[in-house]
C-alpha cells in the first residue's frame, strides 16, 4: 500500500523518537523508534501506562529474556495506543472534528485522499457519508524501529557468557519479533551475519504468497554495492529487503558513515538505474532460499527506495522524488524542533534553534569508534569536562551498551567508562613518548563521552523521570541542516514546510543540500590528507586518489544535472554552479597535495 505521506521521520538518537509513533501515527506519518535502551523503553511503558490508566506490571532485569520482553510489551502499548487514537480520528462525531481537520490539511496537495475529501465536503454529503469514508480510506502511519546492528554486546548470567540470541540486537530483534506490530524492522550500521541469520527465525520476516510480509525489512545503506550484498545475503536466508534506505554518508544527524567519496546525488541515480537489477537478482536468489526451506513463493514482491540525510526544503524534496523516483524523503533534524512530533527537553530545544554552523560538528566523541554528528557545549560534554578537570576522565557505565572493547576484560568494556579509561591511561603513562604526544592520546582516550545514557536523558528530562542513576547531560546529535532552523515549530508548520506551501526558514544563505554534502566530503578529504602527511602510507595515498576522483566524478555529475535542468532550483542556480566551481577549485589544491605524498 502506498504510503499517505511522501516524507518519514528517521530514528534520531535513543530518546528524541522513542515515542513519535503516539504522536504522529495517527496522521499517517511513519516514524521510526531506537531499540537500544530497554531501561528507557521500560520507563517509557510505565510513563504511558499510568497516563492512560493502564495495569503495569514491571519486567525486572531479574527475569530470564527482560530486555526482549520488555521491548515487546511496548511496542505492544505503543501500537495499541496509536490505533485507539487513529481510531478515534476516524470515528468522528463532528464535521469540525480537528484531529480530521489537522490530517487533511498535513496531506500533500497532490493527495488523491485530500481531493477526495475536499471534493465530498464541496458536495455538502451526509455527515454519515463522511465519516463512511473516513474509515475507508485513511490509513495509520507505522511504528518502525531501528537496531544498529554492530551494538550487539554480549551478556552474562553468574560470569558465564548467555548463548548469542541474548545478546542485545539479537534480544532486541526477538522483541520487535513477538510483538503485535506490521511494520519494519530497519537495520543500520552495516552488515552482522550472526545477526541477519537470527532473522530468518522468525515467520513474521516471510512474505505470503501474494508478497505480503508482516515484519519487513529495512536497510540503510550510503552506497549500492554495499546494498546489493546485503540484500543478496538476506535473500539466501528467504528474507527480502523491502525498502532501501539510502542516507548521505556526512549530511546527515548522528553516527556519520562518510563513504569513499560517493555523493548522494550520484548514490541515487545508480539505484535509479540499477532498481531492477537489484530486484531481480536479490529476487532469484530468495525464490531458491524459499523453494529449499519449502516455504511460499510469493506471486511478486515490490522494492522501495528511499532517501535521508540534509532535505531542508520543499524543492528539494520535490526535486528528490521526481528525480530519482523515490518513495519517500526522511527528515531528521528539523523535527528535533518539533515538541508535537519528538522527545526533547526545553533547554535543549532552545540550543538547537540557536546553533549556527560553528556550533555544529563531526566529531570522536562516540565510544563506537564512528564519527559522530553533534552540537558543541551539550550538557553531557560540559558533564564529561568537568570529571576530566576533577582528574576522573569516563563515566560509571550505568547501561553497559557498548562494552564492546576487550583490550583489558573478557566481557568487554565501553572506551567511555572510568575503569576503560583509568585503565588506558595508566597503560600511556608506561609508554616511551614525547609530552606533546603523551597530551594528544590522553585526549583521545578522553574524549569519548556516554552516549548510550546521553542520547536518552533529553526523554527523562521532559517526561519528569529520575535522572539520578544517569545524570543529567544530555547528548544530543542534530545534522549540519540544523544551523538553518532557529524556532520551535509545530506539527502543521513543518508538513507546509515539506510540501513547499510555506517556508519556515529565514536565512537566505542556505545552501543546496547536494553543495551541502559536496563541501562536507572535501572537507573531511582535506582532514584525511592532514593525517596521512604525518605517516605517509602508500596504500592510504591510494586510497585517498580514488576518494579524490569519486568527488571529482560527482562534482561533473552536479554540473551536467543542474545545467541540464532549466526548470529545477532556477533561484539558486547561479549560486549553485559557483559553488560547484569553488569546490572543484578546492579538490584539484587537495589533488596536488596527494601527488605531492606519492
Amino acid at each position: 500500500m502506498k504510503s499517505t505521506h511522501s516524507f518519514h521521520i528517521p530514528v534520531m538518537g535513543i530518546g528524541f523518537t522513542i515515542d513519535s509513533p503516539l504522536k504522529v501515527a495517527q496522521y499517517g506519518i511513519d516514524s521510526v523508534i531506537s531499540l537500544v535502551d530497554d531501561n528507557l523503553v521500560e520507563k517509557m511503558r510505565k510513563f504511558y501506562s499510568d497516563k492512560f490508566d493502564l495495569p503495569y506490571k514491571e519486567i525486572s532485569t531479574k527475569i530470564d529474556d527482560f530486555r526482549a520482553k520488555r521491548i515487546t510489551s511496548y511496542l505492544n502499548l505503543l501500537q495499541e495506543q496509536a490505533e485507539i487514537k487513529f481510531n478515534n480520528l476516524k470515528n468522528i462525531s463532528s464535521e469540525k472534528s480537528k484531529a480530521l481537520k489537522d490530517y487533511i490539511q498535513m496531506l500533500p496537495d497532490y493527495s488523491e485522499l485530500k481531493k477526495e475529501f475536499i471534493a465530498l465536503k464541496n458536495k455538502g454529503v451526509d455527515f454519515s457519508i463522511l465519516k463512511d469514508w473516513a474509515n475507508k480510506n485513511l490509513t495509520m502511519g507505522s511504528v518502525d524501529v531501528n537496531i544498529m546492528t554492530k551494538v550487539d554486546k554480549g551478556n552474562y548470567l553468574n560470569k558465564e557468557l548467555l548463548p548469542i540470541e541474548y545478546n542485545d540486537a539479537h534480544a532486541a530483534l526477538r522483541g520487535f519479533s513477538k510483538s503485535k506490530l506490521a511494520s519494519s524492522l530497519v537495520l543500520s550500521a552495516g552488515m552482522n551475519p550472526r545477526l541477519y541469520s537470527y532473522i530468518s527465525e522468525f515467520d513474521d520476516f516471510y512474505p505470503d504468497e501474494n508478497g505480503d510480509i508482516k515484519k519487513k525489512i529495512i536497510l540503510k545503506v550510503s552506497d549500492y554495492r554495499s546494498a546489493l550484498i546485503q540484500g543478496k545475503f538476506l535473500a539466501k536466508k528467504g528474507l527480502w529487503v523491502s525498502e532501501f534506505r539510502i542516507e548521505s554518508g556526512l549530511n546527515c544527524g548522528g553516527h556519520a558513515f562518510a563513504t569513499d567519496g560517493f555523493l548522494l546525488g550520484p548514490v541515487l541515480k545508480e539505484f535509479k538505474e540499477n532498481k531492477e537489477i537489484l530486484k531481480s537478482q536479490t529476487q532469484t536468489l530468495l525464490f531458491d532460499a524459499l523453494t529449499e526451506m519449502k516455504r511460499v513463493i510469493p506471486k511478486s514482491l515490490d522494492i522501495k527506495i528511499t532517501s535521508q540525510g540534509g532535505v531542508g526544503t520543499g524543492e528539494e524534496h520535490d526535486f528528490l522524488m521526481n528525480e530519482y523516483n523515490l518513495d519517500s524523503v526522511g527528515w531528521g533534524s528539523p523535527f528535533l524542533l518539533v515538541p508535537e512530533a519528538t522527545s526533547v527537553d526545553e533547554k535543549t530545544m532552545q540550543q538547537l534553534a540557536k546553533a549556527k554552523e560553528e556550533d555544529l560538528y563531526l566529531s570522536n566523541t562516540s565510544p563506537l569508534g564512528v564519527p559522530f554528528n553533534t552540537l558543541k557545549n551539550n550538557t553531557k560534554d560540559i558533564e564529561k569536562q568537568a570529571l576530566i578537570d576533577k582528574g576522573r576522565p569516563g563515566t560509571s557505565c550505568p547501561n553497559k551498551f557498548i562494552q564492546l572493547n576487550k583490550e583489558f576484560k573478557d566481557s568487554g568494556l565501553c572506551v567511555a567508562s572510568r575503569e576503560y579509561q583509568h585503565l588506558k591511561i595508566k597503560e600511556l603513562d608506561t609508554l616511551d613518548l614525547s609530552l606533546e604526544d603523551k597530551k594528544k592520546k590522553y585526549n583521545q582516550i578522553t574524549e569519548k563521552s556516554c552516549i548510550c545514557v546521553g542520547l536518552s536523558t533529553s526523554t527523562l528530562i521532559l517526561n519528569k523521570m529520575s535522572t539520578k542513576k544517569t545524570g543529567e547531560g544530555v547528548s544530543v546529535c542534530p545534522g549540519p541542516n540544523m544551523a538553518y532552523y532557529d524556532k520551535i515549530l509545530s506539527l502543521q508548520s513543518i508538513t507546509n514546510h515539506i510540501y513547499g506551501r510555506n517556508n519556515v526558514i529565514t536565512r537566505l544563505d542556505r545552501p543546496n543540500l547536494f553543495i551541502k554534502e559536496l563541501s562536507l566530503y572535501i572537507n573531511h578529504l582535506q582532514e584525511k590528507v592532514n593525517e596521512v602527511k604525518l605517516s605517509i602510507n602508500k596504500k592510504e595515498i591510494r586510497t585517498l586518489s580514488k576518494f579524490k576522483n569519486n568527488l571529482a566524478k560527482g562534482i561533473a555529475y552536479y554540473t551536467n544535472l543542474f545545467l541540464e535542468k532549466k526548470e529545477v532550483f532556477v533561484n539558486q542556480k547561479q549560486a549553485i554552479l559557483s559553488a560547484l566551481e569553488l569546490e572543484e577549485h578546492k579538490l584539484i589544491l587537495i589533488g596536488d597535495e596527494i601527488d605531492s605524498l606519492k
